[in-house]
């Protein structure tokens, strides 16, 4: 199924920007912080949040089509 997967939702502009912030703050990030101070933790929960948020809407518009 198109569309599916860990870049559900995002944009080509998004993934390419998340990545080069991934490695700016893997080089000159901070050394070693806790969950909720850790830059890579942020990253990635946002991007988890935007996958999930588009990945219900997706399942909201299939739902609606389908009644």
């Amino acid at each position: 199924m198109a569309g599916t997967g860990k870049n559900e939702g995002l944009s080509l502009w998004y993934r390419f920007w998340w990545q080069v912030s991934y490695f700016i703050y893997h080089v000159f990030g901070p050394a070693q912080l806790d969950q909720t101070r850790n830059p890579h933790h942020k990253l990635r929960t946002k991007r988890a949040a935007k996958v999930a948020a588009a990945r219900a809407a997706r399942l909201e518009r299939e739902a609606s089509q389908g009644a």
